[in-house]
């Protein structure tokens, strides 16, 4: 099928069908961490979906270890432009990003595998946790909380940061607070380290955090999601979510956009086969992605690029 913007998509449930033995058949010895493994550079966002839910299974089914790191988007896409990271798998918690970044130099495709949604997630043994928890808006108590009780992550590294800001900055329209984005923005923490952003409200440190659904749910903690306006999880507001911009210490300018995770095997990978091995494995199983808290609707997955022929949709 073709989607609206040119891409392809299908739905899989069965795989592997006449290139699965040459897509394994050239895994051992290629990755210089170890026979049978692939490396996978991965947005933050999906570190527990990738270790806890993806790679035992994908190990299980092909034998071949997923080994992976996490960071925020911006940063991974750095290591791997500057070469102090090069892994077989990249992915992204921004498909434009991604392609802005790396098409014409270490890929020149990507698949849309997964979506998800921006909102607040918090402890309800705090002040805050139940003010949110008894359905006060989220942006009131936010205003109202101590300097430094929420979090979010760093703009500058990731996705999920600047859509923070960005978030911030169309509820204020939504709800008619001009003041709320500048003030939560001087208000907040800005945690560097995407995959820690959860780990002050779990312990306690920190009362609330603006995360993607899926991050609550691995985390086990209460989710507010953001209205539609702003949570960046509905396709048809795509206009509405570009008036809001941010522009990164780099000078990368992120316009508001529905939150798509998108793939790619990068062109110097050590072991370029087990790499499509997991994006058929990503494409044909959603119902792990989906039972890690993201969402695969209609639509997904979808291609964008020179597709290899072996999991092209």
């Amino acid at each position: 099928m073709v989607a609206p913007d040119g891409a392809t998509h299908r739905t899989r449930r069965d795989v592997l069908a006449a290139g699965a033995a040459t897509a394994l058949g050239g895994v051992a010895g290629c990755l210089g961490s170890g026979a049978g493994a692939v490396s996978v550079l991965s947005a933050g966002s999906l570190a527990r979906t990738f270790e806890d839910h993806v790679g035992p299974a994908f190990e299980s089914e092909t034998g071949i270890q997923l080994r992976g790191e996490y960071y925020g988007t911006n940063a991974i896409l750095r290591m791997i432009k500057d070469r102090t990271k090069v892994p077989d798998v990249v992915v992204s918690a921004d498909a434009t990003l991604l392609r802005d970044r790396l098409y014409g130099s270490v890929t020149d495709w990507d698949v849309e595998f997964a979506a998800n949604s921006l909102g607040i997630g918090y402890d309800t043994r705090t002040q805050v946790g139940r003010r949110l928890a008894d359905g006060d808006p989220w942006y009131q108590v936010t205003l109202a909380a101590d300097s430094g009780a929420i979090a979010i992550s760093d703009p500058d590294l990731d996705p999920l940061g600047y859509r923070a800001v960005q978030a911030f900055e169309l509820a204020g329209r939504a709800h008619d607070v001009p003041e709320l984005k500048s003030e939560l923005l001087d208000a907040v923490y800005r945690e560097p380290e995407e995959p820690q952003l959860l780990t002050g409200v779990t312990t306690g440190s920190r009362a609330a955090a603006i995360v993607y659904r899926n991050m609550a749910v691995d985390h086990g903690i209460e989710f507010t999601e953001f209205p539609d306006e702003y949570n960046f999880a509905a396709p048809d507001l795509a206009e509405h979510y570009a008036t809001a911009v941010y522009t990164t210490d780099e000078g990368y300018t992120a316009r508001g956009r529905p939150i798509l995770y998108n793939v790619s095997v990068c062109d110097n990978a050590d072991a370029p086969a087990a790499g499509r091995r997991l994006v058929e494995f990503l494409i044909d199983n959603p119902d792990r992605l989906t039972a890690a808290g993201l969402s695969v609707g209609e639509g997904l997955p979808r291609t964008t690029g020179d597709t290899p022929e072996a999991i092209d949709l």
